[in-house]
């Protein structure tokens, strides 16, 4: 989902965003630079040391193209191979996405993710919840299991601020203007307005990443 209005290249077909063609075919055409990924003019950070190569996806629980691809990029990114560091860059464009910003950070400090980052998708695009207030995340939390004042404790903390601004530096540094998207290296960045589809991203990602790691 863009930042602006979404455009129509960037409103791929369900079949694209159900990813139903192995990745394997879409890498038989090789990725073109300028058409399924940018290079950027000026590397973006990166907190992965090297011989690692950092892949990050940018995502908001708020994008309901970005619940339609986690289950594929969870899958992906499991077997992702052994110099690849894969890590989730939770993105808010707006004032009122930033709640859902610090309940990904959160769930990562408590180790969470893995039981409830997709239940927070199943919640807000399935049944419809709201969690965009502290107190409506911090119910919803609650009722999933985790201790409601730890949970706080870890979204109200100090290093909180330095997370969230640390993702508004990534995401402007890699010239983000929708989600989902992937950046590679500090060097790359690709998206399903780009490759065509987000199967696609997936495939131009590990390519990225291939050559970032010859490189």
């Amino acid at each position: 989902m863009r930042r602006r209005d979404f455009s129509q290249v960037a409103l791929l077909s369900a079949s694209a965003w159900g990813l139903s063609v192995p990745v394997a075919h879409a890498q038989a055409k090789a990725p073109v630079a300028g058409k399924d990924y940018i290079k950027l003019s000026r590397p973006a950070p990166v907190d992965t040391p090297a011989p690692k190569v950092e892949v990050l996806e940018f995502f908001g629980y708020w994008c309901p193209h970005c619940a339609r691809f986690e289950p594929a990029f969870e899958a992906w990114a499991k077997k992702a191979p052994a110099h690849m560091v894969v890590r989730r860059v939770p993105v808010a464009f707006r004032d009122n996405q930033v709640p859902m910003q610090r309940l990904y950070f959160a769930l990562e400090a408590m180790g969470k993710v893995d039981e409830l980052h997709g239940k927070v998708f199943t919640a807000i695009h399935g049944d419809k919840a709201n969690l965009s207030t502290q107190d409506d995340i911090a119910n919803w939390v609650a009722k999933n299991g985790v201790d409601k004042a730890k949970f706080l404790e870890q979204y109200n903390s100090f290093s909180m601020s330095g997370k969230v601004k640390r993702a508004s530096q990534m995401a402007e540094a890699y010239q983000l203007d929708g989600v989902p998207a992937m950046g590679v290296a500090g060097q790359y960045f690709t998206s399903g307005s780009l490759a065509g589809t987000m199967e696609r991203v997936l495939a131009v990602g590990e390519h990225l990443a291939e050559i970032s790691r010859k490189a």
